[in-house]
């Protein structure tokens, strides 16, 4: 993926509702939602620094105009090319989404209810005279419990209701890794309030610091719920030792990297074995799968350690954390008096964001996660056109050729793993735009005056929707992304490579552009998906996504070499301050970047050869740049960014891709196109003794 890591097994309230409270600020007031999409070219020469030298410091010559005239703004942790566009699209659904919420006649089904939960998320003052109101049934039924033996009920209801995953462990579903045709139950790690288990055991000061503040946090929280000062910081401690040893029962992102780590089909029998305190069949009669035989545990370890913490900790202590989730999911969806210490401490002081985004944005962000194939209709309906589709899967289609060639062309595999490869190629499924079928939310009860209960209530209707495809044919023709998302994936168990309309626009991918920019940009962000289905992680799965080991021990060992030069030349990079990227963690990233600006750059030379009077377009002349160096600058733009520090810690630890900079810079250091086309001389830092090529 471009952006996103991975997809997740279910959905969380406090996901989905993490942009939407909290008071709107008067600068906000004065913005408009749009009615058309503000256009910004596919090359954009004011992004650019041409007093940089392309060969000393390409990234700064293709962007350097661009983080000059782009701070990141207040309201975010960060600022990209990407999340520009992200904005143009959310300011244009905003304008939809407006009209709809005032629209009282003529509006379909689907259209009252994107409008009325919109219109929800706006009544700030209901939202704050309701006050902590939504928090009680919650806080009740776990007041509730007499004994630990009602844990499975208890969890069930969370679960369901707030989050698949903050209680504990999360419960789903997903395709089995060993047949990908059935689709079964995922009981899976979770449970954890900091972004990574690796919070809780780093013992640098900077880690240390922020257990403190995380700690003093929840104690604030607990204080907002009734607590006295004492006591509230004795929940906290609570809290935090409970996280911690569930932590370091979790697997490292890096070991979540491989499949193989994630795969372990249990019995029911197996499961209970596994977790003696825990009844396995009344949880599963709780949350409406009660038949359910067969599971894949993806951390045994985790699930013996959660085992240990039922055992060793008193019923007090497991309400205190149970009500700790309950607090941190519902926050975004309560009045500011919660929200706001939510957001001073998950945003501000883990991410550096400065104040929080306007709340038009929030309840855009908000419809989209939980009704996003009904506003996709609407946003497809305007703003992607059949003639947009087509030149799109053209191009996808030349990419997937010139993938065909790669992997014929290459010396270091033997023509048993590369008639594989092919099979697996040319079983890939292109998508584009938006679904065939668009998902039905009928049994998605929305309400035009209950805000926190429409979030509640969509969160069920998500995990519900997900616990129901257990034991039922897979739907292939799902899309796990919505139709405005500025983004894009490749499955490695549907196989299938997916572009929504949302990413589809300039200046990601520009019409009235030349060639050459966007084969650069779009072009390669589809052989960046391609490539996904041959990176570290990708490759292990076969042409009907099977977890099965389709390479000779000489091709997967000449992989693995050939993969090793991208960790080493990525390990060296500085992400901020004395970080450096944790390049197994971003492998699979770095190698289809590479591997897709490759191919992009491929299918860019078959289209010109098609189109020879393309080859030096006199519209652009005035611009300086050769065909060539279009396509490296167009290339380059998509990942134009600024970031905050704080947030670059945290993309050190959990996100598995690259800054921009190294996404720019590390790709072309091994092209010698890119050498050629900037005349780059041996020695320079751009022009590389040592290339690295996997695919």
């Amino acid at each position: 993926m471009r952006h996103l890591t991975r997809i997740a097994l279910g959905i969380s309230l406090a996901g989905a509702a993490a942009f939407a409270s909290a008071q709107t600020s008067p600068s906000a007031q004065a913005e408009q939602p749009a009615k058309t999409f503000p256009y910004t070219p596919g090359l954009d020469v004011s992004s650019m620094d041409k007093s940089a030298d392309p060969c000393v410091d390409f990234y700064q010559y293709a962007c350097g105009g661009w983080m000059k005239n782009n701070p990141v703004p207040s309201d975010q942790a960060r600022w990209s090319v990407y999340s520009k566009l992200a904005q143009d699209n959310q300011r244009y659904l905003w304008g939809i989404l407006d009209g709809l919420a005032k629209q009282k006649e003529g509006r379909s089904a689907t259209q009252q209810k994107i409008g009325d939960y919109f219109g929800a998320c706006m009544d700030e003052a209901a939202i704050a005279k309701r006050g902590a109101a939504p928090l009680a049934p919650w806080m009740e039924r776990i007041g509730a419990m007499q004994s630990v033996r009602e844990l499975p009920q208890v969890l069930a209801a969370l679960q369901l209701g707030l989050s698949s995953d903050d209680f504990f462990f999360g419960f789903s579903s997903n395709q089995d890794f060993g047949d990908s045709t059935r689709v079964i139950a995922f009981a899976s790690a979770g449970g954890l309030g900091l972004p990574d288990r690796d919070y809780y055991v780093k013992t640098d000061a900077h880690s240390k610091t922020l257990r403190t503040q995380y700690e003093a946090h929840v104690a604030t929280m607990f204080g907002l719920a009734g607590e006295s000062e004492a006591v509230a910081k004795r929940s906290a401690a609570t809290v935090m030792r409970i996280e911690t040893a569930l932590a370091k029962a979790s697997l490292t992102r890096v070991e979540q990297r491989d499949p193989y780590n994630l795969f372990h089909k249990t019995s029911l029998k197996q499961l209970q074995a596994l977790t003696p305190g825990f009844d396995w069949s009344a949880y599963l009669a709780a949350v409406g799968q009660p038949g359910v035989k067969e599971f894949n545990v993806t951390e045994p370890k985790f699930f013996k350690e959660f085992a240990r913490q039922l055992k060793g900790q008193d019923l007090a202590a497991i309400k205190t954390y149970l009500r700790w989730h309950v607090l941190e999911d519902m926050a975004p969806a309560l009045s500011p008096q919660f929200d706001q210490p939510h957001f001073a401490f998950f945003m501000q002081t883990l991410r550096g964001v400065e104040k929080q985004a306007p709340r038009w944005k929030r309840c855009v962000q908000l419809v989209d996660h939980q009704l996003g194939e009904a506003l996709g209709q609407e946003f497809v309906g305007r703003a992607f056109s059949p003639e947009l589709k087509a030149k799109s899967l053209h191009m996808t289609r030349q990419v997937e050729e010139a993938m065909a060639k790669d992997i014929d062309s290459l010396e270091w595999m033997s023509a048993e793993t590369k008639q594989r490869a092919r099979e697996k190629l040319d079983a890939i499924v292109n998508k584009i735009g938006y679904p065939d079928t668009w998902r039905d939310y009928s049994a998605f009860d929305v309400k035009a005056d209950d805000f926190a209960g429409n979030v509640v209530r969509g969160t069920t209707f998500e995990n519900r929707r997900q616990l129901d495809k257990i034991g039922k044919p897979l739907d292939r023709t799902e899309w796990l992304m919505t139709p405005p998302t500025v983004n894009a994936y490749f499955n490695p168990q549907m196989n299938d490579i997916n572009f929504p309309a949302g990413v589809l626009q300039p200046p990601l991918f520009d019409p009235k552009m030349d060639d050459a920019p966007n084969y650069g940009n779009t072009g390669g962000t589809i052989g960046h998906e391609l490539t996904h289905a041959f990176d570290d992680e990708g490759r292990q799965f076969d042409a009907k996504g099977n977890l099965k080991d389709w390479w000779t021990k000489k091709d997967g060992k000449a992989f693995e070499e050939r993969a090793q030069c991208i960790v080493d030349q990525y390990a060296q990079y500085t992400v901020v301050d004395d970080i450096k990227i944790n390049s197994k963690l971003t492998l699979g990233e770095d190698v289809a970047d590479l591997g897709g600006v490759i191919l992009g750059w491929m299918a860019w030379k078959t289209q010109m050869a098609s189109m020879p009077q393309q080859a030096q377009p006199t519209q652009f002349a005035h611009e300086g740049l050769s065909p060539e160096q279009r396509f490296f600058v167009g290339f380059a733009q998509w990942a134009c960014e600024n970031d905050r520090p704080e947030n670059l810690r945290v993309s050190a630890a959990t996100d598995p891709h690259s800054p921009g900079k190294y996404r720019v810079n590390g790709v072309v250091i091994n092209m010698p196109e890119f050498e050629k086309a900037f005349n780059c001389k041996p020695g320079q830092p751009m022009a590389a003794l040592k290339r690295c090529r996997v695919w």
